[in-house]
C-alpha cells in the first residue's frame, strides 16, 4: 500500500494550526480596518505607518472636504442606523429558527433512536457484519449534538459576517474620499475578514467535534462520522431560513425602494428622501451578507461530512489511518494558507490606483487561488495519502492511488474556475451578452425580459458539461469519495471566494451611505465602481456556490443509497420514477413560493413609500425626515412570516417521502430535485445579474453605445429598472436558496437513512 509521509502527529497539529492561523490574519485585518475612524477628531497618521496601501498618506487630499466633521457625523449616523436594522432583524429571526433548531433536534434524537426501540446494546456493523458498533441510541444523541453544533456555527457564520460588513460600510465611504484604491482595500480587507474567520471557524468546530465524539466511539468511525454528519444538516437547515428570510427582506426593500423612488418621483438610488432605502441597505446585509456567510459554510460542512462519511468505510477508516482520514479536512487547511498568500496580493503587493483595475484584480484573486491550490493539493495528496487505498464503491472497495485522488480535487477546483468565468460573461457589462439585454430596452420593459430569460436559460450550458465532465472524471478514478473531494476542491478556496462575494454588499452600502450623506458626485462615482465590479463577482461567486451544491448532493445522494443498502436506482421501476418527477418539480414549488413571498413583501413596501410621498408635506423636497422604521417593520414582519413554508416544504419532503413511500422513492425525489434545481439555480441568477447590469451599464454611460440609451430617467433606463427589479428576486432569493434546497434533502436523507431503512416506506407494506 505505501505509507503516508505525513504522520498522524503532524496532521493532528497541522488542521488546528491552520485554522487558528486563518483566525489570526482576519483578527488583523480587522485591526487594520477598524483605523479608520468614524468620529469626528481629527485624525494624525498611525505611528510608524509607511505602507504604500496603509493610511499613512492621511493628509493627501484628493477630495476638497477630506476633513469636513458634518460628514463624517452624518455617515457615522447612517451606518449606526444600518447597524442597528441589521442586528434587530437578525436577532428577530434567530429566535424564530432557535424553536425550530430545538424541534428539529427532538426529531432528529426520536427518530434515530427508534432505529433499535432506544436500545443500549451494541448493534453489527452496518457495512461489516462480523463486527460490533455502537448502539443505535447513541447514533441518535451523537447526531442531535453534531445537528446542534452545526446549526449554531452557521448562525454565529452570519451573523459574524453582518456586524463586520455593517462596521465596514461607513469607513469604505470615508476612504473613498482619498480615492478608489483606499476604498477598495478597507472593503475588500473586511470581505477577507468574514471569509477566513468562516472558512477557519468551520474546520476548527468539525475538527474539535470530531476529536470529542472519538472519545466515547474510540475504533468505532463507522459510527463516528455517520453521527458527525448532523453537522452538515445543521448548518444547511440554518443556511435555508438565513437564505430565505434575508433574500425576501433585501428584495421587498430593494422592489419598493426602485418602483416608487427611481420609476415614479425620478429620485436617485439611494436618495435620503426615499422612505425604504435604510431597510434597502439593511437588507444588503441580512441577505447578502448573512443569509450567503451561512449558505457557503453549510456547503463545506456538507462536503465534508460526504467525504468523511465514505472514506470511514474505506481502508482509510477500516485501517484507522487518521491522516488518509483526515484528508477532506487538510484540504480545508492547505486552503486557508494558500488564500491569506492570495488577500495579500489584493492588499499588500499591488495598489489599485484606478477605476479599471478595480475587476481584474478581484479576477486575479480567484486565479491565483487556483493556480496556488493545485500546487498545495499536488503536494497534500504526495504527503498525506498512501500510494494505493482502497475506497467504498457502492458495496465493493475500489483500489485508488495517490495521484488519481489530486486529480478528482483539481478537477473539482478548476471546474469552479470555469462556472465562475462563464458566470463572469454573461453578468458583467463588459461583455456582449449584457450589452445586448441593455440595447433590448430601446423598445420596452417586455423586449428586456425576454432577453434577459434568453440569456439565463443560454448560461446553464457550460457550467452543466463542467459539472457533468468533474462528475464523470471524478466518480471513474475514486467513485462517490472523488465527487465529494471534487466538490471539497470547489470550495477549498473559500475564504478568498467569500472575501470577494461580501467585497460587493459592502460596497454598495458605501455608495448608499456617499448618496445619503450629502457627500460629492466623484465620491458616488468611486464607490458605483467598486459596486459595479462586486455585481459581477458576487455573481460569480453565486456560480461556485450552486456548482459545489451539485457535486456536494450528489456525494451525499451516493452515500445515502450505500447507508439505505439500496443495490440500485432504477427509474424504469414505478417507486423511483414517481420520486423522479416529484423532485424535479419541488425546485419549482419552492420558487413560486419565493418569488411570490418577495411579491407580496414589496406590495406593502411600495404602497407604504408612495403613502408617504403623498402624505407628509416636504418630503420630496428634502425638509422633512422620511419614517424609516415602518419600512423596516414590513420587511422585518414579511420576511419571518414568509421564510417559514418555503423552509418548511424542503424540511419535511424527505422525512415524509423516507417514512411513507421508503428510500427507493425518496432516492427518486433527490435525484430529480438535483437535475432540475442546479439548472433553475443557474439561470435565474444569471437573468438577475444581467439585468442589474444592464441598468449599471445605462447609468454609467462609459461608452458611447451606452450613452445613446441614457442618461438616468430615460425610457430606455426606465425599461432597464423593470428588468432589474424583476430580476432582483431571482439572483437574490429564489435562485441562491435552491443550491441549499439540493443539498439540504440530500443531508437530511443520510442523517434519516438508518431509520428510513428500517421503517420507510410505510404506505408500500400496506398495499
Amino acid at each position: 500500500m505505501g505509507a503516508a509521509i505525513l504522520t498522524d502527529l503532524l496532521t493532528e497539529i497541522l488542521i488546528p494550526v491552520a485554522a487558528v492561523v486563518g483566525i489570526g490574519f482576519a483578527l488583523i485585518q480587522w485591526g487594520l480596518v477598524s483605523r479608520v475612524k468614524l468620529s469626528p477628531e481629527k485624525q494624525g497618521p498611525p505611528a510608524g505607518s509607511n505602507n504604500k496601501n496603509d493610511y499613512s498618506d492621511y493628509l493627501i487630499e484628493e477630495e476638497e472636504g477630506l476633513n469636513d466633521h458634518n460628514i463624517v457625523v452624518k455617515c457615522a449616523d447612517i451606518q449606526r442606523a444600518i447597524s442597528e436594522g441589521a442586528t434587530s432583524f437578525l436577532f428577530t429571526e434567530y429566535q424564530y429558527v432557535g424553536i425550530f433548531m430545538v424541534a428539529f433536534a427532538i426529531l432528529v434524537f426520536l427518530f434515530l433512536g427508534s432505529v433499535e426501540g432506544f436500545s443500549t446494546k451494541s448493534q453489527p456493523c452496518t457495512y461489516s457484519k462480523d463486527k460490533y458498533c455502537k448502539p443505535a441510541l447513541a447514533n441518535a444523541i451523537f447526531s442531535t449534538v453534531s445537528f446542534l453544533l452545526g446549526a449554531i456555527t452557521s448562525l454565529v457564520s452570519g451573523f459574524l459576517g453582518m456586524k463586520i460588513a455593517t462596521y465596514a460600510n461607513a469607513r469604505t465611504t470615508l476612504e473613498a474620499r482619498k480615492g478608489v484604491g483606499k476604498a477598495f482595500i478597507t472593503a475588500f480587507r473586511s470581505g477577507a475578514v468574514m471569509g477566513f474567520l468562516l472558512a477557519a471557524n468551520g474546520l476548527l468546530v468539525l475538527y474539535i467535534a470530531i476529536n470529542l465524539f472519538k472519545l466515547y466511539y474510540g475504533d468505532d468511525w463507522e459510527g463516528l462520522f455517520e453521527a458527525i454528519t448532523g453537522y452538515g444538516l445543521g448548518g444547511s437547515s440554518m443556511a435555508l431560513f438565513g437564505r430565505v428570510g434575508g433574500g425576501i427582506y433585501t428584495k421587498a426593500a430593494d422592489v419598493g425602494a426602485d418602483l416608487v423612488g427611481k420609476v415614479e418621483r425620478n429620485i436617485p438610488e439611494d436618495d435620503p428622501r426615499n422612505p425604504a432605502v435604510i431597510a434597502d441597505n439593511v437588507g444588503d446585509n441580512v441577505g447578502d451578507i448573512a443569509g450567503m456567510g451561512s449558505d457557503l459554510f453549510g456547503s463545506y460542512a456538507e462536503s465534508s461530512c460526504a467525504a468523511l462519511v465514505v472514506a470511514s468505510i474505506s481502508s482509510f477508516g477500516i485501517n484507522h489511518d487518521l491522516t488518509g482520514m483526515c484528508y477532506p479536512l487538510l484540504i480545508s487547511s492547505v486552503g486557508i494558507i494558500v488564500c491569506l498568500i492570495t488577500t495579500l496580493f489584493a492588499t499588500d503587493f499591488f495598489e489599485i490606483k484606478i477605476v479599471k483595475e478595480i475587476e481584474p484584480a478581484l479576477k486575479k484573486q480567484l486565479i491565483i487561488s487556483t493556480f496556488l491550490m493545485t500546487v498545495g493539493i499536488a503536494i497534500l495528496s504526495w504527503i498525506a495519502l498512501p500510494s494505493t487505498f482502497t475506497i467504498f464503491n457502492f458495496g465493493v472497495q475500489k483500489q485508488v492511488r495517490n495521484w488519481q485522488l489530486f486529480f478528482c480535487v483539481a478537477i473539482g477546483l478548476w471546474a469552479g474556475l470555469v462556472i465562475g468565468f462563464v458566470t463572469e460573461y454573461f453578468t458583467s457589462n463588459a461583455y456582449g451578452p449584457v450589452q445586448d439585454v441593455a440595447d433590448s430596452c430601446r423598445t420596452g420593459a417586455a423586449t428586456n425580459v425576454i432577453f434577459g430569460l434568453a440569456l439565463g436559460y443560454k448560461s446553464v450550458i457550460i457550467p452543466i458539461f463542467a459539472i457533468a465532465v468533474s462528475i464523470f472524471v471524478s466518480f471513474s478514478l475514486a467513485a462517490m469519495y472523488g465527487i465529494a473531494v471534487a466538490a471539497l476542491g470547489m470550495l477549498s478556496t473559500i475564504a478568498t471566494g467569500l472575501a470577494i462575494d461580501a467585497y460587493g454588499p459592502i460596497s454598495d452600502n458605501a455608495g448608499g451611505i456617499a448618496e445619503m450623506a450629502g457627500m460629492s458626485h466623484r465620491i458616488r462615482e468611486r464607490t458605483d465602481a467598486l459596486d459595479a465590479a462586486g455585481n459581477t463577482t458576487a455573481a460569480i461567486g453565486k456560480g461556485f456556490a450552486i456548482g459545489s451544491a451539485a457535486l456536494v448532493s450528489l456525494a451525499l445522494f451516493g452515500a445515502f443509497v450505500s447507508r439505505a443498502a439500496i443495490s440500485t436506482v432504477d427509474v424504469l421501476t414505478p417507486k423511483v420514477f414517481i420520486g423522479l418527477i416529484v423532485g424535479a418539480m419541488l425546485p419549482y414549488w419552492f420558487s413560486a413560493m419565493t418569488m411570490k413571498s418577495v411579491g407580496s413583501a414589496a406590495l406593502k413596501m411600495v404602497e407604504e413609500v408612495r403613502r408617504q410621498f403623498n402624505s407628509i408635506p416636504g418630503l420630496l423636497e428634502g425638509t422633512v425626515r422620511p419614517d424609516y422604521a415602518t419600512c423596516v417593520k414590513i420587511s422585518t414582519d414579511a420576511s419571518i412570516r414568509e421564510m417559514i413554508p418555503p423552509g418548511a416544504l424542503v424540511m419535511l419532503t424527505p422525512l415524509i417521502v423516507g417514512t411513507f413511500f421508503g428510500v427507493e422513492t425518496l432516492s427518486g425525489v433527490l435525484a430529480g430535485a438535483l437535475v432540475s434545481g442546479v439548472q433553475i439555480a443557474i439561470s435565474a441568477s444569471n437573468t438577475g445579474g444581467a439585468w442589474d447590469n444592464a441598468k449599471k451599464y445605462i447609468e454609467a454611460g462609459a461608452s458611447e453605445h451606452a450613452r445613446t440609451l441614457g442618461p438616468k430617467g430615460s425610457e430606455p433606463h426606465k425599461a432597464a429598472v423593470i428588468g432589474d427589479t424583476i430580476g432582483d428576486p431571482l439572483k437574490d432569493t429564489s435562485g441562491p436558496s435552491l443550491n441549499i434546497l439540493i443539498k439540504l434533502m440530500a443531508v437530511e436523507s443520510l442523517v434519516f437513512a438508518p431509520f428510513f431503512a428500517a421503517h420507510g416506506g410505510i404506505l408500500f407494506k400496506i398495499f
